[in-house]
């Protein structure tokens, strides 16, 4: 092997540029050369490739985001961009891929994968719902950012005996908003796994404060059936009856952005060395990811279409510590 393309596709998650260091600079160990994949799949369905040496990937270890940039292409999961991708490839003299992102990035990893050409995935999406590993890129990071600002809400929560309902990222699993309000004690975690009523919202937040509490904080996953702005709305039809303060803070993009945790540092470096072995070794068609704490390989067949479902074992734990 002689020549490898990376890319990062889907939401951005901090730490994916460590990813792309360990990535680029393991490959050059190799004797390889690197070349980046701007924009994520519509970059490579443009041609859009810039070689990258162990240089140019310097200083980008401690930045959000993704040096690369990141897009989303629905267009690729039709077969002829698909091909059309394979011929940019082919025509860069690129003889593997190594696509860094979450569920829908490793889809077309695996399509790609499907027609013969050499990919290897690296887990990484904030949502951490991609089979395959215990913990993704960028998770660490954003369950601190989002419980960061819990703290800080709850100190204005506690001076002004108000509560504050806080939603957080999560369109299909509720993962983040479970762990965030494990993390930061909240009253009430309200997610897609769980159906939660605003009236059972309301219910908790008056048991709480007739145990004697004076403020609550609820997380809500973006996903879930009731998100905070219909949350809120059956507070203001309701709040003669209900006599709650009820504020909303919606977290939102904010959680991916930031400086990586020094947990994503390391997990990104680690998993993007176990890609580059993977290559070198010839074994293709998989996902990279962190499993009973080792770096390991699961068949990309195994990941499309199926998502990793949030611990029941931590949803109960939750529910106990709410009361």
């Amino acid at each position: 092997m002689k020549k490898i393309a990376v890319l990062t596709s889907g939401g951005d998650a901090p730490g994916m540029n460590g990813a792309i260091r360990s990535v680029t600079r393991c490959a050059v160990q190799q004797g390889w050369t690197v070349v980046g994949v701007e924009r994520g799949f519509c970059g490579l369905l443009e041609g859009a490739f810039r070689e990258m040496s162990a240089r140019d990937v310097g200083g980008i270890l401690h930045q959000g985001g993704t040096v690369l940039g990141s897009a989303r292409s629905p267009e690729f999961k039709r077969l002829e961009f698909q091909k059309k991708a394979l011929e940019r490839l082919r025509e860069e003299a690129v003889e593997a891929l190594v696509v860094i992102g979450g569920n829908g990035s490793q889809t077309g990893a695996a399509a790609l994968s499907g027609l013969g050409f050499p990919v290897v995935g690296i887990a990484s999406t904030i949502d951490n719902d991609l089979l395959g590993s215990d913990i993704t890129i960028g998770v660490d990071t954003a369950l601190n950012t989002a419980v960061c600002a819990l703290d800080r809400l709850r100190t204005t929560a506690r001076s002004h005996q108000r509560a504050f309902l806080v939603e957080v990222m999560g369109r299909d699993c509720g993962y983040l908003a479970l762990m965030t309000g494990l993390a930061a004690g909240a009253e009430l975690v309200v997610e897609p796994e769980v159906a939660v009523t605003p009236f059972e919202v309301a219910e908790t937040l008056q048991a709480a404060y007739a145990r004697g509490k004076r403020h609550g904080l609820v997380v809500v996953a973006e996903g879930a059936q009731y998100n905070a702005r219909a949350i809120e709305d059956y507070f203001i039809e309701h709040q003669v009856r209900l006599g709650l303060d009820l504020r909303v803070v919606i977290l939102g993009h904010l959680q991916r952005g930031g400086a990586p945790s020094v947990f994503d540092r390391i997990l990104s470096s680690r998993l993007g060395a176990g890609a580059v072995e993977a290559l070198a070794s010839g074994r293709f068609g998989v996902l990279i990811g962190l499993i009973k704490g080792e770096v390991s390989e699961t068949p990309l067949e195994e990941i499309v279409g199926a998502t990793k479902p949030v611990n029941s074992a931590l949803i109960n734990l939750a529910s106990v510590l709410e009361r």
